[in-house]
């Protein structure tokens, strides 16, 4: 059995851990409310552009006299990029395990299907987690923070924009973590690029009938009446498309800077609550050895005075 001193010290450790995690907590949960109301600010902004810009590449593909816009190039698919979008800190539960977990199931799954698989990775966890398993990282970038947020997914959305025009890739896909409560995250696979027209077109057209009590728009808010554009649909969505790739890649970053807050919070309150455990498990052993003494110093003393007496 340890001796009280070892059993003393080992609380004290535990409490001093204890404080520092109850500390985490309550700063991952104080940053969670600012980052939460953030990435809810934004989400509609987003939802509306995507509508926005769905809905005028339906009808530019629908339009035969209308030319193609780049990003909608049908080509085939065999050089991909995936932005994995992790942290720089850890404690924060399975948050980066599991997207790190996720993105290796994509490289061995969709293998047979992409010959060139590359990464570009944001944050230091994924960095190095694929770092020691030689994987093919083209892009590296810092973490993500709400200050850094907009200007890093600026970032992104330019260089991928810039290598899939260029040729360099032929489709673009993001792994990160979605929100959706402080102690639940779920970890995504999503394509940017190319922008998938022939879906939206098709959602245009099998659902010709207008929904019950509307009129003048499909199924999914598309609209059947067109506009005129100055100068042209094509190059108003030449300002719009990567627009929406940055407005994308901005939920992305606000999505992921909430979840890890949220699983570093959950992480957090478990790591307190474990220590509370551990601190009464040692102070019951600590009073069963420091009664053990107790009694055995008892049983000396009387096990002396009786030897006296004899």
């Amino acid at each position: 059995m340890p001796s009280l001193k070892a059993i003393r010290t080992r609380i004290a450790s535990v409490k001093n851990t204890q404080k520092i995690t109850k500390a985490m907590k309550l700063v991952a949960a104080a940053r969670l409310r600012r980052a939460q109301d953030q990435m809810l600010a934004a989400r509609p902004y987003s939802s509306r552009l995507a509508d926005m810009v769905h809905d005028l590449l339906g009808k530019m593909v629908l339009d035969p006299g209308e030319a193609a816009h780049p990003l909608l190039e049908p080509r085939k698919i065999e050089r991909v990029r995936l932005i994995v979008v992790s942290s720089d800190r850890g404690l924060a539960g399975g948050y980066n395990s599991n997207l790190n977990r996720r993105t290796e199931r994509f490289l061995v799954e969709e293998a047979p299907k992409y010959p060139h698989i590359e990464l570009a990775v944001v944050g230091r966890k994924s960095r190095e987690h694929f770092r020691r398993r030689k994987a093919n990282i083209v892009r590296e970038y810092a973490g993500v923070t709400s200050e850094t947020a907009h200007e890093r997914a600026q970032e992104i959305g330019k260089e991928a924009v810039a290598d899939f025009l260029d040729k360099k890739v032929d489709a673009v896909f993001v792994v990160y973590n979605e929100f959706k409560s402080a102690i639940s995250q779920i970890v995504q696979v999503k394509q940017l690029l190319p922008l998938a027209a022939s879906q939206h077109v098709a959602e245009g057209e099998g659902s010709a009938a207008p929904r019950s009590g509307g009129s003048g728009t499909l199924s999914g808010s598309r609209s059947l009446i067109d506009f005129e554009y100055e100068p042209s649909r094509g190059e108003v969505l030449s300002t719009l498309v990567p627009l929406y790739l940055e407005t994308m890649l901005l939920q992305v970053m606000l999505e992921a800077i909430a979840s890890e807050l949220g699983a570093r919070m959950s992480a957090m309150d478990s790591a307190t609550k474990n220590a509370k455990e551990m601190i009464a498990a040692y102070t019951l052993q600590f009073n069963r050895a420091r009664q053990a003494a107790i009694t055995k110093e008892l049983v000396e003393i009387v096990s002396g005075a009786e030897a006296l007496k004899g």
